[in-house]
């Protein structure tokens, strides 16, 4: 087998050789045993689906978390000459339609789609009719609890991967610990001899940690980028942060471009295309920067801020040097940022009464099949849990067998008429016509855009909605409607004797609290790995189970000799108590007004620590001058004073 993959290897991708690991594991696929592969930023994970995918017989289903990697992964395959494609949220109509016919005549390879993508009632309908060969997880950590970036709706892939009858399964990541490892290949039943796991070590990254004062941090980065040669990132905690810090830089004479979430997609796109091009020297970006960069060149990554977790750490530094020449790796650090990386844990647990909330809903609004109807926005807000929180719950309901999943449907469905509707109809026999015009007199027409009346539809004509959006879909495929689907709404059966359980609301709490500590001690351990006194690129790679790393680099700033210590580089203090016991009283009054009493503690601790919750959002609460009056204190001791009231 090796001497046809080597020249397949070398026909469809112009190399003559495998890197470490990617061999082994593209064997094992082709022998039918699914495999998790572990190999560090930049090493060539996606090769071992991407040359496999080309011996097997059908679809390769790939999911992946980030737009811009499934564009990236895309065009470096296209000029490659193999087909491969994504259905996404950036494609109009037309562009779907012609993906989805593709896909269904064999031409496409490779179909590329976010996890979320399986919520849609449109794609399961035209994914379940296709065959394919090896579903592929790309970024797999995110299906353990127990890793960093962890994604709810990734506990599912098992799931959809048993209903699909998909043979095969390929697990990639670059970052896992033991733990992590054990937990994604449980989820897939697989076998310990199929994890391939490459050395962690990376010789070639000189790693240094600077204690350096906030006061002092702009000036210490303008002097490090200005010794680099070469193209980098400088990677921040907040988005207002990197508009700063990119704007400092350029007046330094360094040109360099802020990127973050809040940007427009098409700016994000240019600013990622022109340093890919070598037209922009320095980003300074959150990390919504990175994961869809493939640049070889990167000379330098320095964090400008804590990063929030050594996983993140690793992962963010993994981008510099994937040439193999020497890059250099700076994380300017002290403890003043602490409360704020913090604050994102504490502010995506939800409240008792929040989970209290939607267990009630569930069990007073399930009609007589006992099924549950939500639209995550509106449960969202009127739980006070944030959306990832919400996602995070609602599978957990399910993991304890309170709900079931149904299928989600879109509450809006649009459409408009490209042909005249007499000549459409005459493209179909008389029963087709008639099951047409059936959908089309349930539709209420405004002058060109009509909304289809799904209720009286299924209700009154007894019509199966499976088969009217099959039909819809048809119609869009073939240009003789414009179609627009909005709103998705949920459906989940609900099994009485479980949501029924007094204890439920008690024991997801307790769910989300042990996740809240576990993160808070990642943080934690974070802070000890830059503290640390033997060498940092030994400690990294025993962190993620390698341990083949030399136990002194001498490439790090603790081989030279200069270990540090953080501090806060100014001593923040509480305002009064009697200050912020007023405030905490006005929040109380306020939301009072609005009919919100019975106001949890975390709420207020929240409210001091001026972070964002649905709550807040709604009711205006921003605006109350005591919000964030303690957003420089750490959130425990925000707590710990209002406990002590």
């Amino acid at each position: 087998m090796s001497d046809t993959l080597l020249s397949s290897l070398e026909q469809h991708f112009g190399f003559n050789q495998f890197r470490q690991g990617q061999q082994q594991t593209i064997e094992q696929l082709l022998n039918n045993q699914s495999s998790l592969a572990i190999f560090p930023t930049g090493s060539g994970k996606s090769l071992c689906y991407q040359l496999t995918a080309l011996h097997l017989p059908n679809l390769t289903l790939v999911v992946s978390p980030l737009l811009a990697l499934m564009k990236d992964q895309i065009s470096f395959l296209n000029t490659k000459g193999i087909y491969a494609a994504s259905l996404d949220s950036s494609q109009t109509a037309e562009q779907s339609h012609t993906v989805m016919a593709d896909v269904r005549s064999g031409k496409v390879k490779i179909l590329m789609v976010s996890v979320e993508r399986f919520k849609n009632e449109r794609f399961r309908e035209f994914i379940n009719q296709i065959a394919i060969s090896m579903l592929v997880v790309d970024e797999a950590h995110c299906i353990s609890e127990w890793g960093h970036n962890f994604r709810p709706d990734y506990l599912k892939l098992p799931r959809y991967r048993d209903e699909l009858n998909i043979p095969l399964v390929l697990l990639l990541t670059a970052t896992a610990t033991k733990k992590v490892k054990r937990d994604m290949s449980e989820r897939f039943a697989i076998a310990p001899e199929c994890i391939v796991q490459t050395g962690f070590y990376r010789a070639n990254l000189d790693l240094s940690v600077l204690s350096v004062k906030t006061a002092e941090k702009a000036s210490t980065l303008a002097k490090i980028v200005r010794d680099q040669q070469g193209p980098g990132i400088v990677y921040v905690t907040l988005q207002h942060t990197a508009e700063q810090v990119a704007e400092a830089l350029s007046r330094q004479g360094l040109h360099a471009v802020a990127y973050h979430a809040g940007l427009e997609d098409t700016l994000r796109y240019n600013i990622q295309d022109d340093f890919m091009a070598g037209k922009i020297n320095v980003v300074v970006a959150t990390i919504a920067f990175g994961m869809g960069v493939d640049k070889s060149d990167i000379r330098f990554v320095i964090h400008y801020d804590l990063p929030k977790s050594i996983e993140n750490y690793s992962q963010e530094i993994g981008r510099a040097g994937r040439d193999g020449q020497s890059s250099q790796c700076f994380t300017l650090a002290n403890l003043d940022g602490l409360n704020t990386v913090e604050n994102f844990v504490y502010g995506d647990t939800p409240e008792l009464n929040g989970i209290e909330f939607v267990i009630n809903d569930i069990r007073q609004h399930q009609d007589q099949q006992q099924q549950w109807e939500m639209q995550e926005y509106s449960l969202s807000s009127d739980s006070n849990i944030r959306q990832l929180a919400l996602k995070t719950l609602l599978v957990q309901l399910e993991m304890q067998g309170a709900i079931t999943p149904l299928y989600a449907y879109y509450a809006d469905f649009k459409y408009k008429f490209l042909e005249d509707k007499a000549a459409l109809l005459s493209h179909f026999d008389a029963a087709r016509q008639e099951f047409l015009n059936l959908i089309f007199s349930h539709t209420q027409f405004k002058k060109i855009w009509g909304t289809l009346n799904f209720d009286t539809l299924t209700q009154t004509a007894q019509v199966d909605r499976k088969r009217v959006v099959a039909a819809l879909d048809y119609l869009a495929e073939k240009n003789l409607i414009a179609l627009e689907t909005k709103r998705i709404t949920q459906v989940y059966q609900v099994h009485s004797h479980v949501i029924s359980n007094p204890e439920l609301a008690q024991q997801l709490h307790a769910y989300f609290v042990g996740k809240e500590q576990a993160e808070i001690k990642r943080i934690g351990a974070l802070i000890r790995f830059f503290e640390l006194r033997t060498c940092l690129s030994y400690n990294l790679a025993r962190y993620f189970d390698d341990n083949q790393a030399p136990q002194q680099c001498g490439h790090c700033s603790v081989c030279r000799g200069q270990a540090v210590t953080l501090e806060y580089s100014l001593a923040h203090h509480f305002a009064d108590d009697a200050v912020i016991y007023q405030k905490v009283d006005e929040l109380i009054s306020h939301l009072a007004s609005k009919g919100i009493n019975n106001l949890g503690i975390e709420t207020q601790c929240r409210f001091l620590a001026g972070m964002s919750v649905p709550l807040f959002a709604r009711n205006k609460v921003r605006q109350l001058s005591g919000f964030g009056l303690c957003e420089q204190q750490r959130y425990s001791e925000i707590k710990a004073k209002l406990l002590a009231r």
